[in-house]
């Protein structure tokens, strides 16, 4: 057997028109000699009657205190809906199909509700049904925990049920359709040129997720990266031939660029006294019993400064205040992220940005850098000329 993921969004199963191009898809691959295991989301988004926002407004309507597990139970129902309507509308045209939950899928999981992690994955039920002849269709963003329990993936849990799916079934590949030609250089709400790439590596696009990009969700390229099974990211409305998300690509020394808006700043000094070093350490672990995440660290003799989601400003604020320490917060910040496996070994990256954004009046507050990603907290009002800049700075258009 030759299996195919194929993986369809909110918007791809949404309407009766949608799901004729969904179908069309599914059984292309049929007809080319693949057995398709078919992922879906829920249909549509908030304000649609299946969609899962919509399915949270109804519970909240009669309670706003809702138990995790039920909650779990509850906004699992979406894609229940969608595998069922697609499995139908597969058998009314003559094709043998199978409409599974995560849990029927074989997906194990931690008892996270509403976060769980994938803990183990048996295909035994999707093989069988393959071999005789079904089109399997499962619904996403779920499975069951040892106990039992209905549990959901958190967000781009979809995409990780096709890719984890994907990796256990050892397929050929992994189809993401959405509605979008691939995966572009950067925002295109931000750079209306950005360019579609061809290919890109695996690590490339989580640092490209995780600084931002939201065509695929990091969890779900790390388990297809774990199986070492391809990513295609497709628009289910068009010919488009989409990205190809591998291990073995051609590295460019940049590849994309992303941005995350919605940051604070938080500088937390002078710290006086011979114990410097362990009120660093005090304060990073202030922030890690409060929960709050922390990103772009940086460390300096008598102080330390880190950026947090906007949101958290004002907990993580008198949190340290009650603790004793001084702070500075700005509340107006962003982060551009440039990232690209080529340019590990190149000298001048940093050099070459820095200069670009500082000819063009943009104040950088403060940077930090992997392998593979240098990143610039700057001004919230600056992103749009700092984006530019870089992009044209680097060349992205021909990506």
């Amino acid at each position: 057997m030759k299996i195919v993921v194929q993986k369809f969004g909110g918007t791809s199963v949404a309407t009766a028109e949608s799901r004729e191009k969904v179908l069309k898809r599914i059984i292309e691959a049929k007809n080319q000699g693949y057995s398709p295991v078919v992922v879906v989301s829920a249909m549509g988004r908030k304000g649609e009657p299946y969609a899962t926002d919509t399915l949270l407004g109804l519970v909240k309507s009669v309670h706003d205190d809702v138990e995790p597990r039920e909650l779990d139970l509850l906004i699992s129902c979406g894609e229940v809906i969608s595998s069922v309507v697609m499995a139908t509308l597969l058998k009314s045209m003559g094709h043998q199909a199978i409409a599974l939950t995560g849990g029927q899928a074989g997906i194990c999981t931690d008892g996270a509700y509403g976060n769980a992690q994938i803990l183990e994955i048996d295909p035994g039920f999707i093989r069988r049904s393959l071999a005789e002849g079904n089109i399997v269709i499962v619904a996403g963003f779920q499975g069951t925990s040892k106990d039992g329990s209905t549990t959901t993936l958190g967000r781009g849990g979809s995409d990780t049920t096709a890719t984890a799916l994907g990796a256990a079934l050892e397929a050929e590949y992994v189809e993401i359709y959405t509605d979008v030609d691939g995966v572009m250089t950067t925002d295109p709400r931000v750079i209306p040129d950005a360019a579609i790439m061809k290919d890109v590596s695996y690590r490339e696009i989580c640092e490209m997720a995780y600084h931002g990009a939201k065509v695929i969700h990091p969890r779900a390229v790390e388990a297809a990266m774990s199986g070492k099974v391809p990513i295609k990211i497709k628009n289910t409305f068009s010919d488009a031939e989409g990205t190809l998300i591998a291990e073995n690509v051609d590295e460019r020394v940049i590849t994309g660029l992303a941005h995350l808006t919605n940051i604070s700043q938080i500088k937390v000094g002078p710290l006086d006294g011979s114990a410097v070093q362990m009120a660093k350490v005090k304060v990073l672990k202030t922030m890690a019993e409060a929960r709050i995440s922390i990103d772009m660290i940086g460390v300096a003799p008598n102080s330390i400064f880190f950026v947090i989601n906007r949101d958290d400003t004002t907990g993580a604020s008198r949190i340290l205040q009650e603790a004793g320490y001084n702070i500075v917060v700005d509340t107006d910040c962003a982060k551009i992220s440039v990232i690209g496996a080529g340019m590990e070994g190149v000298p001048g990256v940093m050099a070459n940005a820095m200069e670009s954004l500082d000819r063009a009046g943009v104040t950088v507050l403060q940077t930090s850098d992997s392998d593979i990603t240098i990143s610039f907290l700057i001004k919230e009002t600056d992103v749009m000329r700092a984006m530019q800049i870089l992009y044209e700075r680097f060349d992205m258009g021909k990506s």
